[in-house]
């Protein structure tokens, strides 16, 4: 999945829980979102890996199924 700026529509660049903008050198935080409920996720890591679960009742998300709100730093 492909982030945009939300201020100049230009690729995001993800690291962790941020996404930067080099066209026009913003910062923006990441809150991962339940694609069926849309409440935040609870990220879990260990061992490497990162993992998605809800906690309304959905359980662990896929990756590939995550949605990411963009908010400004």
């Amino acid at each position: 999945m492909e982030l945009i700026c939300p201020v100049c529509h230009q690729s995001l660049e993800r690291n962790g829980d941020a996404a930067h903008c080099a066209t026009c050198e913003k910062d923006f935080i990441l809150q991962a979102l339940c694609p069926d409920c849309h409440q935040p996720l609870q990220v879990l890591k260990a061992c490497g890996a990162v993992d998605y679960f809800c906690q309304n009742g959905h359980g662990l998300i896929s990756k590939k199924r995550v949605e990411f709100a963009i908010s400004n730093e």
